[in-house]
């Protein structure tokens, strides 16, 4: 099974996406479901992970109705409270669903890059796994030394890194990123998404070649058993087409056993997600 895991929806708000610049412009719109299929397919992508794109409830609701409406949406990383006293209400009524697979919290956009070593943040983290939920790290650079710590707080909670930590890509900017997912890498319940690459390169101006250092360097220190690939659309179209997304990881896989190109693409996905 091939699995994009890691895309969004959204019926754009102003108001609720402020995230979107006025450089951003192009996403300044409704992406939904029928938008994304035709691009699976012509892909060969046989699923999707659904991710939060707000930070409230209702995104989590949403996201959960949608897929129940849509088999191709294969689980939902949605958002809850974890810093709310009322967390485990929340846990306990969205996993009920057998779709909603983790959660993530926009850590990179907190005024205070400690954020996720706050108390209420690391006792909400705490009670995922006991309703069998993963953790989406959503981070820069920056705070891999924080996300160290916290992943060190808890050896049994299954993890992924977002993005690769969204590197310096566009300026060639290697330490001490690659250092920093090094450290992280060795915690083995930690996995990584080969995503978000293009928008962290010059848009629409990249060469393969650009990635090549960072894809190196995940490759080293993940392997191929904790690597997965993810769109991110429709962010990514602000620099590449879906399909050029796709070929950026496909055209490195091809050094790689067949075996390897279908973990990478799908098979670490299904099992990390218990798709």
């Amino acid at each position: 099974m091939r699995i994009d895991a890691h895309q969004h929806y959204w019926h754009y708000n102003p108001a609720e996406h402020v995230w979107m610049t006025d450089k951003m412009a192009d996403l300044k719109r409704d992406f939904l479901p029928g938008d994304l299929k035709p691009l699976l397919e012509r892909t060969g992508m046989d699923g999707t992970v659904a991710v939060q794109a707000r930070q409230n409830l209702r995104e989590t609701e949403w996201l959960l109705e949608l897929a129940d409406r849509y088999n191709f949406i294969k689980g939902v990383v949605g958002w809850v409270d974890l810093c709310s006293p009322k967390v485990r209400e929340q846990l306990e009524k969205y996993s009920r669903h057998p779709k909603l697979k983790g959660v993530r919290h926009v850590v990179h956009d907190e005024p205070d890059d400690r954020f996720m070593l706050r108390e209420d943040f690391l006792r909400g983290l705490g009670l995922l796994r006991e309703f069998n939920l993963t953790y989406d790290l959503l981070l820069f650079p920056r705070h891999l030394p924080i996300a160290i710590q916290v992943v060190e707080k808890f050896p049994d909670q299954k993890f992924v890194l977002d993005h690769i930590a969204k590197p310096f890509i566009r300026d060639h900017i290697l330490s001490p990123w690659d250092e920093d997912i090094r450290a992280l890498a060795r915690f083995e319940n930690v996995y990584c998404k080969v995503s978000g690459m293009v928008t962290e390169a010059a848009w629409k101006r990249w060469r393969i070649a650009d990635f090549r250092p960072y894809l190196d360097v995940v490759f080293d220190c993940f392997g191929p058993d904790r690597l997965m690939f993810g769109s991110d659309w429709p962010v990514c179209t602000l620099s590449a087409t879906y399909e050029e997304v796709v070929h950026i990881v496909e055209d490195y896989l091809q050094q790689f056993p067949e075996e390897v190109r279908e973990k990478v693409m799908g098979r670490n996905a299904v099992d990390f997600y218990n798709i």
